[in-house]
């Protein structure tokens, strides 16, 4: 494979740009999906879209904690030569995913109304909420499926073919959603339908890819396709992005109680401005999340190989990519809060609420994508300790003291200054972590010199 000698900014290009392409689709998909919902339906219904967000972040965190842990290990698999057991992983994932989804989903669905009302939910939010997750997880086991598959296929050398797999399902999603909204009258529950056929569709594109003998990785039947060795490690790696995303459904469900409780009467629709917020923030941060899926492979690979200069380097340049990239989030926020939110809503209510957000949690965000990057790093190379680490003090350790004691004084500008001051203390561990583990590795790299 070119991963081990190509120069690192053209593999970057090669990897990253469809990771990136996929990844603004997946975010514009969801900005979209809510103007046509707040635009369709109402700003309730963008309120009962967000008291779904820490629920769909646990969906997702039973679906990462597989995808990712198992296209690191194929990544280092292929690093070390060894197809075969590159080819078990894939095997390997795709079992898990149809097993994680059936009992999640299943479980999700028995209680769904008592875990929405944990998660914020009022009488005005919960029957749109309820009709949304409802329909979504039916189609969680197509979701994982198709997630985890498509992150083995970036790892094993096909960055295009997962962006195209990304951007059919968000193309046959936008296409739909209309319909099934406007046309057909169905609607927030016609998003959440739109969004299931979307991934189906994709979903097919995917299977065929990982059944055809002409993919350099395949599904082949003697191989193994329950191995416990292989599971430990893919929940060991994949234990990073599975807390983080824990963390996030944690957090959200302190934010939307703090905002109800300290928004007053206007509860349900700050409720509403952080939807907006959570989707435009996402959209830069899918981004950075694009460069850390093309660097991931690039990294497993050279990490495997031992060539720790290219490893250094991709990091390097990871970096200064992921600052760019937040740094142009925090412009824009600044520049065109009401912009953004008009473009979800007419409720000036909410415009206002959302504009105040705006100003004040986009304060430190251009250092938001070095943390990821620093984050997404550690995962990458077989560190997942250090990645949990990292994630839980930028979702967890700093944030959840924080909401619960600044809003208490500042109402709901103090939710805003939690996760702004969260944000920075963990860029500032994320560098001083990097930086230690950086000169330890290198100590081990460098030989004794002998005693005369």
């Amino acid at each position: 494979m070119t991963l081990g000698t190509n120069a690192i900014s053209k593999l970057l290009v090669q990897y990253s740009v469809p990771a990136i392409i996929a990844s603004v689709a997946t975010s514009l998909y969801n900005i979209i999906d809510s103007i046509f919902i707040g635009r369709g339906v109402g700003a309730m219904a963008i309120a009962g879209l967000a008291i779904t967000f820490p629920l769909m972040n646990l969906i997702a965190a039973f679906c990462m904690l597989i995808a990712v842990g198992g296209a690191t290990i194929s990544s280092i698999f292929l690093g070390q030569k060894n197809i075969s057991r590159a080819t078990d992983v894939v095997n390997n994932v795709m079992i898990l995913c149809l097993i994680h989804a059936m009992v999640f989903g299943s479980l999700t669905l028995i209680f769904l109304d008592p875990i929405l009302y944990f998660f914020g939910a009022t009488e005005e939010t919960i029957p749109y909420a309820h009709e949304f997750m409802e329909v979504i997880l039916y189609g969680t086991p197509i979701a994982y499926v198709f997630i985890g598959l498509n992150n083995l296929m970036r790892a094993t050398g096909y960055p295009k073919k997962a962006m195209i797999s990304a951007l059919i399902s968000v193309v046959v999603n936008l296409i739909l959603a209309p319909i099934f909204i406007f046309s057909l009258d169905w609607g927030i529950r016609g998003a959440a339908w739109a969004t299931v056929c979307g991934q189906t569709v994709a979903f097919v594109w995917v299977l065929c890819h990982f059944l055809s003998p002409r993919s350099f990785i395949h599904f082949k039947r003697h191989n193994r396709w329950l191995t416990l060795g292989i599971i430990k490690r893919i929940y060991a790696i994949g234990l990073s992005p599975f807390l983080m995303n824990v963390c996030a459904c944690v957090v959200v469900i302190f934010i939307n109680k703090a905002l109800l409780d300290y928004g007053a009467a206007a509860g349900n629709l700050s409720v509403g401005a952080y939807g907006i917020i959570n989707r435009t923030t996402m959209f830069f941060v899918m981004i950075v999340f694009g460069i850390t899926q093309g660097m991931q492979p690039i990294l497993g690979f050279n990490y495997g190989a031992g060539q720790w200069d290219r490893v250094k380097r991709t990091l390097r340049i990871g970096i200064w990519l992921g600052v760019a990239i937040t740094l142009v989030g925090w412009v824009v926020t600044e520049l065109f809060p009401d912009s953004i939110s008009r473009l979800f809503t007419t409720d000036p209510t909410l415009i206002d609420i959302a504009r105040r957000g705006f100003r004040i949690y986009f304060i430190c965000y251009p250092v938001v994508g070095c943390q990821i990057v620093i984050q997404n790093y550690f995962q990458s190379v077989g560190k997942p300790q250090l990645s949990i680490f990292l994630s839980l003090t930028r979702q967890l350790i700093f944030l959840i003291p924080f909401l619960i004691i600044i809003p208490r004084y500042y109402g709901v500008d103090g939710v805003w200054a939690s996760m702004t001051g969260s944000d920075f203390i963990a860029f500032v561990v994320a560098v001083v972590t990097l930086r230690i583990e950086m000169r330890r590795h290198e100590r081990t790299l460098t030989p004794n010199p002998q005693k005369p």
